[in-house]
C-alpha cells in the first residue's frame, strides 16, 4: 500500500499551517435528550488530532453524523460532539454552526496554533453525498480551501465515494491518520495469510448484508461460526422449522448453497432462545435450534451454542468477528453475543472486532477493549475490505 502517513506530514512541519481532518465521528446520540451514548469513534480519532495540536497545526475537522437529507437538521448537529471532543483532548474546540459558509471561515480564520476547529455536519450540505461529479466536486473546492494539507482519518467513511473522502485528496497534500493506517495495517493481514486456525464470527440480522464477504471468506477460514438473526436463514436452508424469527425467504437456496459448498466448516446454533414477542419483557426459554415453536421468535443463541462456539474458537490463532449473536440492547438476550465475545477475548488469538454493532456491545456489554487485538470503527468499511473490493477513500490516498 503506496500511502503517505501522518509521520510524513510531521516530518516536513505543520506548524502555524492549517490541516483538514476527516474525521468519522458518527456517534450515536440519546433520542431524548441529545446526549452521546458511545463516545468510541471520538477516543479513536484523539491519536492523530492530538500529535498535530502538539505539533502546532491549526487543525480543522470535519465529519458527518446521521443521514440528513442535505439540509440542515438540528437534530444531527455536531456541536455536542465538539464539547466531547473539547473534553478529551483536553483544550476547548472551535464550533462552526456551518460546514462551508460565513461561521465556518470565521472560525477557521480565527485559529491559532495548535487550536482545533469542528465544522457542522457534512452532510447538510448535498454536495458531500453528490452522484454529480459537478456537484461534489464544488463542495470539495470550499471545504479544501480551509486546509494546506488532508488528513483522512475516517476509516468508517472510506468506503464512500463522498466529497470530503474521495474528492478533497485530489485537491490538497494528502496522508493517512493513525487510525487509518492501523486499521489497513490489520485488515491487510486477514486478507494476506493469517495464522491458523483462522475462525471468523459472523452475526447480524441479515444474511443479504454478509453474502459477500462470507463468499470471500469461506476458502480462506478453517471455522465460520454463524450466530444472530442470519442464522435462521441458514437453519431454514437444513429444513428446520424457525418460528416467527427473522427469515429472508429470498435467500434460503443461496444459503442451502453455501452450506453445500462449506465442507463442514460453517457451524450454526444448536439451540437458540425464543419469546413470545420482539420485547425485553417477554416470556422466553431455550429451545432446540430445529424445532423453535411456530410462534416464537429466536432472539439470542443458546447456552449450549455458546459453549459450542467458544469451543471451536479455542485454540484459534486468528479471529474476526462481526455482529452480535442475538438481540444483546436487551438484557435477556445479551448472553449470546457476551459469552461468544468474552470467549474471542480469553483465546490468546490475533482478535479483530469488525466495527458497527459489534463494536458497540462491546462497549455496551461493560467488556475490556484492551482484551480484543483491534476493535475497528468502520464496520461496512471493514466488511468491504475484506470482501475485496477498492475503497474510494483508500484509493483516494493512494494516487
Amino acid at each position: 500500500m503506496s500511502i503517505r502517513n501522518l509521520d510524513d506530514l510531521l516530518a516536513e512541519g505543520v506548524s502555524g499551517r492549517r490541516v483538514l481532518v476527516r474525521a468519522d465521528l458518527n456517534v450515536p446520540l440519546d433520542k431524548q435528550s441529545g446526549a452521546i451514548t458511545d463516545d468510541g469513534r471520538i477516543r479513536a480519532v484523539l491519536p492523530t488530532l492530538s500529535a498535530l495540536v502538539q505539533a502546532g497545526a491549526k487543525v480543522v475537522v470535519c465529519s458527518h453524523l446521521g443521514r440528513p437529507k442535505g439540509t440542515p437538521d438540528p437534530q444531527f448537529s455536531l456541536r455536542p460532539v465538539a464539547d466531547r471532543l473539547g473534553e478529551l483532548l483536553g483544550a476547548p474546540v472551535r464550533f462552526a454552526t456551518d460546514t462551508v459558509g460565513d461561521s465556518a471561515r470565521s472560525t477557521v480564520d480565527a485559529l491559532a496554533d495548535g487550536e482545533v476547529a469542528l465544522l457542522e455536519n457534512l452532510r447538510f450540505n448535498a454536495g458531500e453525498t453528490s452522484k454529480d461529479d459537478a456537484e461534489r466536486g464544488a463542495f470539495a473546492d470550499q471545504l479544501a480551501a480551509f486546509g494546506e494539507a488532508y488528513v483522512d482519518d475516517a476509516f468508517g467513511a472510506v468506503h464512500r465515494k463522498h466529497a470530503s473522502v474521495y474528492d478533497v485528496p485530489a485537491r490538497l497534500p494528502h496522508v493517512a491518520g493513525r487510525l487509518v493506517l492501523r486499521e489497513v495495517e490489520v485488515l491487510s493481514t486477514l486478507t494476506g495469510d493469517p495464522e491458523r486456525p483462522y475462525v471468523v464470527v459472523l452475526g447480524g440480522s441479515k444474511v443479504s448484508d454478509k453474502l459477500a464477504v462470507i463468499e470471500a471468506l469461506l476458502p480462506k477460514v478453517d471455522r465460520l461460526l454463524i450466530g444472530g438473526g442470519m442464522c435462521f436463514t441458514f437453519l431454514k436452508a437444513q429444513g428446520h422449522e424457525v418460528g416467527s424469527s427473522l427469515l429472508e425467504e429470498e435467500m434460503v437456496e443461496t444459503c442451502r448453497n453455501l452450506l453445500e459448498r462449506s465442507e463442514g466448516k460453517i457451524l450454526l446454533p444448536v439451540d437458540v432462545v425464543a419469546a413470545d414477542a420482539f420485547a425485553p419483557d417477554a416470556a422466553h426459554d431455550t429451545v432446540r435450534a430445529d424445532g423453535i415453536p411456530t410462534k416464537r421468535v429466536g432472539l439470542d443463541i443458546g447456552p449450549e451454542t455458546v459453549a459450542g462456539f467458544a469451543a471451536a474458537l479455542k485454540g484459534a490463532r486468528t479471529i474476526f468477528w462481526n455482529g452480535p449473536m442475538g438481540v444483546f440492547e436487551m438484557a435477556p438476550f445479551a448472553h449470546g453475543t457476551r459469552g461468544v465475545a468474552e470467549a474471542i477475548a480469553s483465546s490468546g488469538a490475533f482478535t479483530v472486532v469488525g466495527g458497527g454493532d459489534s463494536a458497540a456491545a462491546v462497549r455496551a456489554l461493560g467488556l475490556d477493549e484492551s482484551a480484543f487485538g483491534h476493535i475497528s470503527t468502520g464496520g461496512g468499511a471493514s466488511l468491504e475490505y475484506l470482501e475485496g473490493k477498492t475503497l474510494p477513500g483508500i484509493a483516494a490516498l493512494e494516487k
